[in-house]
């Protein structure tokens, strides 16, 4: 067999849509425990945010990959975090 997974998923094209999953799942996970810690509801989140409450589903959303960077830029904000982006 041979390789690995990352090979495999490369090869099928497929590596690029798991990865950006991965990250998403996390982040939206990340983004749920803050606002868990700030006793802050998706009502207010969003408010303060500047931005609707669908808008708010969706980056809280595991499956959905299209989020913007201005989203998460102003989520990080509310919640007294700083967007870090980084290529490895």
């Amino acid at each position: 067999m041979g390789g690995n997974f990352d090979d495999y998923l490369k090869e099928e094209g497929m590596l690029a849509e798991v990865e950006a999953s991965a990250t998403k799942r996390v982040i939206a996970y990340q983004i749920r425990e803050m606002m868990k810690k700030k006793k802050m509801n998706k009502s207010r989140l969003a408010f303060q945010m500047g931005t609707s409450r669908s808008a708010l589903e969706r980056l809280l959303e595991p499956e959905n990959v299209s989020v913007t960077l201005l989203t998460l830029e102003k989520a990080a904000l509310v919640l007294g975090k700083k967007l870090k982006i980084q290529l490895a």
